[in-house]
């Protein structure tokens, strides 16, 4: 690996960082280019190269990560969406939807005291989203 490559993996580590502390926000990839000092063009490629996803799906999965614990603590559909940075309750639900397998409602609905004794940065890695195919459900 040469030190251009490593100084770009820094680049694209520092902006993923970025997302992963800021989803919340209001961003969106040219912002978050910027912050690796790169093209939105050439940064969506290289970050999708590198970590497997374009920044905007890696995004949308922390903000669902967050919703998923918000939604566990019994917070509204409609709130969790707000709070994580998402407009649209719509295209939240959606994208929620596509990720874990079932509406936010019913997750919410969904009993989830198993979580309860956990430590938060286990029930983290457990309840991660993980990107399904196209028609796959889950029942968590």
């Amino acid at each position: 690996m040469t030190p251009e490559d490593l100084a770009e993996l820094t680049a694209l580590r520092r902006a993923r960082d970025h997302m992963d502390r800021a989803y919340a926000e209001p961003l969106d990839v040219p912002a978050v280019a910027a912050t690796a000092h790169m093209s939105p063009a050439h940064f969506s490629r290289r970050f999708k190269a590198a970590y497997g996803e374009t920044p905007y799906s890696y995004l949308m999965t922390r903000r669902i990560e967050r919703a998923k614990a918000l939604l566990r603590e019994g917070m509204s559909v409609t709130d969790a969406c707000m709070a994580v940075g998402c407009t649209s309750l719509g295209s939240f639900s959606s994208r929620f939807t596509e990720i874990v397998g079932m509406t936010p409602s019913a997750y919410r609905a969904g009993d989830h005291a198993h979580f309860e004794s956990m430590p938060a940065c286990v029930a983290k890695v457990v309840s991660r989203p993980q990107r399904r195919p196209a028609g796959a459900t889950t029942s968590a």
